[in-house]
């Protein structure tokens, strides 16, 4: 194929020779080119963003942990949990190497941190990291994905659209989910008695919803209404306005 194409060049050259330099920058620049395959550049930009992905969200999840940290209910749950397993008076135990204050805080605070991730369940955006939520392990298991999806559809339409049968709590949550337009973590980080709430009123039936939607934006404009911020921002708005582009002419 190279040899081909190197022939056709040539025939080329021989018949505009008035190309010559045009001719010679654009064999040696191929010549010369780079010859990698797609296929790993591919896979090394996969690892590299999944990489990314991976530390991004340890960097999230233990912010997460160390804001739970800071709130009176769960520090005091958790130092509580601490003092029964006798991790605290551990923790102060001077032993061969004196401790300064400092270490002894440090040490009580990681002790604090570990217990609060081992009992408390973050739900969304700042879960712990799961690695087959990686791009690659996402790409790797898109077929089963697919399959999966395909054969979760059949039985879907199978059950409720052709036999008729009555939706239990799982899909009656689906839907109320994709009537809010919210990802799985998004829903998943929603309040148990707020779910309980949604099944109560029947959001998944199209026309609850719509009511329910209807009473949360009248309410978010009382709220807007009240709100000193926003009544500053329409003054202006009204005022004001946008900044506006005039032009002058000479």
């Amino acid at each position: 194929m190279e040899d081909e194409e190197t022939r056709k060049d040539y025939d080329y050259m021989l018949d505009h020779p008035e190309e010559y330099y045009s001719h010679y920058y654009h064999y040696y620049s191929r010549r010369l080119a780079p010859k990698v395959d797609v296929r790993v550049v591919i896979l090394v930009t996969v690892c590299a963003i999944s990489m990314f992905q991976y530390f991004s969200w340890w960097n999230s999840y233990n912010k997460a942990i160390s804001y739970l940290a800071t709130v009176p209910k769960y520090r005091i749950q958790a130092t509580e949990i601490a003092k029964e397993q006798g991790l605290l008076k551990k923790a102060k135990e001077k032993g061969k190497n004196k401790k300064s204050k400092e270490e002894i805080r440090d040490e009580e605070e990681s002790i604090i941190k570990n217990i609060i991730k081992s009992k408390i369940d973050i739900k969304g955006g700042y879960q712990k990291p799961q690695v087959r939520d990686l791009l690659l392990f996402q790409v790797i298991l898109a077929p089963f994905h697919l399959c999966s999806y395909i054969a979760w559809y059949c039985r879907w339409v199978y059950n409720f659209n052709i036999r008729g049968r009555e939706y239990g709590e799982e899909e009656r949550l689906y839907l109320i989910r994709k009537s809010m337009k919210m990802s799985q973590s998004q829903f998943d980080s929603l309040e148990d008695h707020q779910k309980e709430t949604f099944l109560k009123r029947e959001l998944w039936i199209k026309e609850n919803y719509e009511v329910y939607k209807q009473e949360q934006d009248e309410e978010l404009k009382k709220k807007l209404a009240n709100d000193p911020r926003w009544k500053r921002y329409r003054r202006w708005m009204k005022n004001e306005g946008p900044g506006r582009l005039t032009f002058v002419d000479d």
